[in-house]
């Protein structure tokens, strides 16, 4: 709806509802797309214990497998679903990935094989060890749970951009990675309780199989804005209030070109291994430096994930409200930044304490200014990058955060091995973040949109 001024204003409230309604739908996904991926990090004690995996770079070997994975789907995730659509695309990455989870229970059944994995040398160059029995099986349900996840981003983002206006853009980020926290939060809930009752196995299972009712819950809920029975005229007004842009059908390699694409890139390849440390590596940390076991260990990681789930939220509201205020979104997006990066310099801290509760409130900081970080991170291609490729966008920059992912885990694997301290990751962790602002505002200082002034009309829409 707009007022008399020519300006936009939000619809009246009853009319306003359906696009929340589409956040809270993403929210679940990303719930349950994390409550999956964050299991085998609650259970590592306990499985490494149960076969045997002594040597750190065979957890590390499997996390790998998993970043490689997810890299490879990303690489095509955002491509495939900018090309069939958010309903089926999404769809097939939902069951894909629910069907790897719950397979994650029956690895330990597969066929007796053995699977190179790539691990840090003594003279720190690269070589190989070899996963066999349960440790293969893992690597081979992690891998195909890794291109399963990677179609949420890429589809959630690409639904933000769809259904919000600019102003709203980062606090629904915010909310849908929020479910990542929900997630993290579920999963240390029932994890604990399922594998006590029921055995490990069924932890994978059940968790995995919750994934099949949102899938159905996306197919018959999920249209496009202009499609949708329950989108009232004003909310559609309002959903394309900002300026228009073209119709642009940009070839995926020309995407590589664009120095926006490069300053998310760098931005996901420096900071997203540091949330994947948290997610896999947290329950280690606590279960060595502090001795918590799987009865005992949940409501730490509650509280962790707790502190994220407000950093998530946020973020992305300090970012809207400062845009609402009159600020652009370039000085937005950068101040909320920035913020959340000085905020994760007190991790480094928590090697040194003996409290657990000292050390469980510094690692909830850094992971709730990581969250907030991530909110306002996500939106950037949505102000550089027409619509049309924004979902291509997004699953390059998540690929390069697999990439450095897969990276830190060798990295992590290693350097527990050696110390058996985890002083130098958070030394890391701390300083990924303000090096990586560094690096986005070099890149891109205005946040300009990318240009394609030398792309003429197609008849479907724009091209090379």
């Amino acid at each position: 709806m707009r007022s008399s001024a020519n300006q936009v204003v939000c619809p009246p409230f009853r009319h306003a509802h359906r696009r929340w309604l589409v956040c809270v739908l993403l929210l679940f996904a990303a719930t349950v797309n994390y409550m999956d991926r964050q299991v085998i990090g609650i259970l590592k004690p306990d499985l490494a214990r149960e076969f045997g995996w002594a040597d750190e770079r065979i957890y590390a070997g499997i996390v790998f497998s998993f970043q490689l994975a997810y890299a490879i789907g990303l690489l095509m995730a955002g491509r495939l679903i900018d090309k069939i659509g958010l309903r089926i695309g999404f769809t097939f990455f939902i069951v894909l990935w629910s069907l790897a989870a719950a397979g994650h229970g029956l690895a330990h059944h597969l066929p007796d094989i053995h699977l190179p994995a790539l691990v840090i040398s003594d003279k720190f160059g690269l070589a190989f060890i070899t996963l066999s029995g349960a440790a293969a099986g893992f690597a081979i349900m992690r891998f195909l749970l890794g291109l399963g996840e990677a179609g949420n981003f890429p589809a959630s983002i690409k639904t933000v951009a769809e259904w919000f206006p600019v102003r709203e853009r980062a606090l629904a980020a915010g909310i849908l990675i929020a479910g990542t926290n929900f997630g993290a939060l579920a999963a240390p809930l029932a994890v604990p309780w399922l594998t006590i009752n029921f055995g490990w196995e069924w932890a994978f299972i059940a968790t995995g199989a919750v994934g099949f009712v949102l899938a159905a819950w996306w197919w018959f809920a999920y249209r496009p804005p202009a499609e949708h029975p329950g989108v009232s005229p004003d909310e559609l007004d309002y959903i394309r209030s900002d300026p228009p842009q073209p119709e642009v059908r940009v070839k995926w390699r020309r995407l590589f070109r664009h120095r926006q694409t490069w300053a998310f890139s760098f931005g996901k390849f420096m900071t997203d291994p540091i949330w994947w440390m948290y997610l896999f590596w947290v329950p280690d940390f606590l279960h060595r430096e502090h001795g918590l076991d799987l009865k005992s260990i949940g409501l730490p990681l509650i509280v962790i994930y707790v502190m994220a789930d407000v950093g998530s939220v946020a973020g992305g509201w300090l970012s809207s409200q400062l845009i609402k205020s009159g600020w652009t979104p370039n000085r937005s997006r950068k101040t909320a930044m920035l913020a959340a990066a000085l905020c994760v310099l007190p991790i480094i801290l928590a090697a040194h304490t003996s409290n657990l509760w000292v050390a469980v409130g510094l690692v909830g900081l850094a992971a709730s200014a990581h969250q907030g970080w991530s909110a306002n991170l996500l939106t950037l291609p949505t102000d550089m990058y027409p619509r049309p490729a924004v979902g291509s966008v997004v699953g390059i920059g998540g690929m390069a955060g697999s990439i450095g992912g897969m990276v830190l885990s060798l990295l992590v694997g290693e350097v527990l091995q050696r110390t058996g301290s985890y002083e130098i990751l958070w030394y890391l962790a701390a300083l990924a973040y303000p090096l990586a602002l560094l690096i986005i505002h070099l890149l891109v200082p205005r946040l300009e949109p990318a240009s394609f002034a030398n792309l003429h009309e197609t008849p479907n829409g724009i091209s090379r």
